[in-house]
């Protein structure tokens, strides 16, 4: 089966893959794919995610073989520009490993490629599952509940709200448990330091320690990478710069299209250091 995706602007020369976060769909790349006129862009829904959802089990090396097989079919001269967030972005460095001949240039924002502390005791499948148990189907109809974690878990603005919602009531517990363990254990790809690819490499200024260092050791990796911290301001929060592709969308446009075309970055983006 090939994933489920959308296609815009079909007309324009250049083509950006966009690759969503874990539990979410290409629904979350809509407000910046209608800044990006220019581009041809797909949205490709990852394997048990939205239209995908008969794609499984999830794993990173399915996403990418997916998503390159995408590029194969669907992209301009066989080539495109990969753009992936959270574990959208882990896609694409698994990608930068398996087929870096299909990638133009790969932009990365927050890719967790280093443990999380506790993770080891955390994120076993078994405790995955009864967290699974204990949080969605009792509240499969609740809106305060799907409201409350899609604000302050996922940092989601209201208005992707009926997707968000629609998306938890058919969430399954295989689903929930594959992608976690996957976004969980993922690690550097062996061999990724050959992968000739231009990247640029975001991580939000409160993101976690251990985003931050994965951002840093992939830029290590990547010969001619580019690394900069997503600052959204005084109010903004983890969440809020992580899911950045909706809380500041335009913003998100800019940094695609400023480089891409050589020109300052916009000022939600400075050097990580």
């Amino acid at each position: 089966m090939s994933l489920f995706f959308k296609d815009f602007h079909a007309d324009a020369k250049t083509t950006l893959l966009f690759l969503h976060g874990g539990g979410a769909a290409g629904w979350m790349w809509q407000s910046v794919v209608e800044c990006l006129t220019e581009f041809h862009c797909l949205v490709a829904d990852l394997p048990e995610h939205g239209g995908s959802m008969q794609i499984k089990p999830f794993s990173m090396e399915l996403a990418a073989s997916k998503a390159a097989e995408l590029i194969r079919e669907q992209a301009h001269g066989g080539k495109a520009i990969v753009i992936g967030l959270s574990e959208g972005a882990q896609v694409a460095v698994q990608m930068l490993t398996t087929c870096p001949e299909l990638i133009e240039k790969a932009i990365i924002s927050s890719a967790l490629l280093l443990p999380m502390p506790g993770a080891k005791m955390y994120f076993s499948p078994r405790l995955i599952s009864a967290l699974y148990k204990m949080s969605v189907p009792p509240f499969r109809n609740s809106d305060w509940w799907i409201k409350l974690n899609m604000k302050y878990a996922a940092g989601i603005p209201d208005e992707f709200y009926p997707q968000f919602k629609a998306d938890f009531q058919k969430m399954t517990e295989s689903q929930f448990v594959n992608l976690m363990v996957a976004n969980q254990t993922f690690r550097m790809p062996e061999g990724i330091e050959s992968a000739n690819v231009p990247a640029l490499i975001l991580c939000g200024s409160h993101e976690y320690k251990a985003m931050k260092d994965s951002a840093q050791a992939l830029a290590s990796k990547l010969s001619g990478s580019q690394i900069y911290k997503i600052n959204l301001g005084k109010s903004s929060s983890l969440t809020s710069e992580h899911n950045w592709a909706m809380t500041a969308p335009q913003a998100f446009a800019d940094a695609i299209r400023n480089w891409l075309s050589g020109q300052p970055l916009p000022e939600e983006l400075s050097g990580l250091v």
